[in-house]
């Protein structure tokens, strides 16, 4: 098989994929969710021997391409630090996801000059990083009757705010969609009450950047806080349905509690019309 990646410093470049965002008909384009996991060097590292005297954090703020990415019309559509990973190695430090008008111009970007400037920061402090391209998909309604978060038993508070739980997913091959659908259901009736939001549901189409890996699914719920979050993961009905269903499903995944600093993400997956974007179907919660 021939080789279909290089790398930068902080991964793999999926050539193949990049070929993809890159010749897709303008006719079959359209917008993606570049979803990028990134973990920091303790120190940003600029190449040139010197102690930079900036932590990799700091280096990647001075990134933080927001003029290149307001002139092609992409958005930041959500940021946030990760708070408490339970699941998966490495350790993520920050979450932000960045909605393109196109695929094509992601990858026009790369060229643009006022972005390579820019992009020697992210070089410098970047340990490692996912940059997935994604399309939103159809994610469970709520009941009519779901608990306003004023209402539920563990609210948003001063101390502990609202949190997204992140999941990322890589399926069995041939996973059932019965099998995910049973855990759902266990998952739902523990959660609803809690006060249990879905801020999106996302197909990956492709890994841009990464560490060799594929994946399939990231999923983003909301909660009013932690505490409500944490409810139910210890529920024992939903641990058993975990165990029974939602384990054997899954390959590789990734779980994170989620502090956001931006949050339009269900927003930004939402049509003029007021319906989803999205065009398949779940596997579950």
């Amino acid at each position: 098989m021939a080789d279909t990646t290089n790398s930068v410093r902080y991964g793999q470049v999926n050539r193949e994929y990049g070929m993809k965002l890159a010749t897709t008909p303008p006719e079959h384009d359209g917008p993606v969710w570049m979803i990028n996991l990134m973990k920091y060097r303790e120190t940003a590292d600029y190449g040139d021997g010197r102690e930079s005297g900036i932590s990799g954090r700091e280096a990647d703020d001075a990134y933080s391409p927001t003029g290149p990415l307001k002139a092609i019309g992409a958005q930041i559509v959500f940021v946030a630090d990760v708070d408490t990973q339970l699941i998966g190695d490495p350790t993520w430090d920050r979450i932000a996801i960045v909605k393109y008008p196109t695929r094509r111009s992601f990858i026009e970007m790369q060229s643009r000059p006022d972005f390579k400037d820019k992009h020697v920061h992210k070089d410098a402090g970047m340990a490692q990083t996912i940059v997935m391209g994604t399309q939103p998909m159809p994610s469970p309604e709520l009941p009519a009757d779901a608990p306003a978060w004023d209402s539920v038993p563990h609210p948003p508070t001063d101390e502990d705010g609202s949190v997204v739980v992140m999941h990322v997913i890589r399926f069995n091959e041939g996973a059932a969609d019965t099998t995910m659908a049973s855990y759902q259901h266990a998952a739902g009736l523990a959660a609803v009450p809690q006060g249990v939001r879905i801020d999106g549901w996302f197909l990956v189409e492709g890994t841009i950047v990464g560490d060799g890996r594929s994946w399939d699914q990231v999923r983003f719920n909301a909660f009013p806080s932690k505490a409500a979050f944490m409810t139910v993961a210890t529920d024992p009905a939903r641990i058993n349905a975990q165990r029974e269903f939602r384990q054997p499903a899954i390959a590789d995944t990734y779980t994170m509690i989620l502090r956001p600093r931006i949050n339009t993400l269900a927003a930004s997956t939402t049509t003029s019309s007021g319906t989803s974007t999205g065009t398949a179907t779940p596997k579950g919660l």
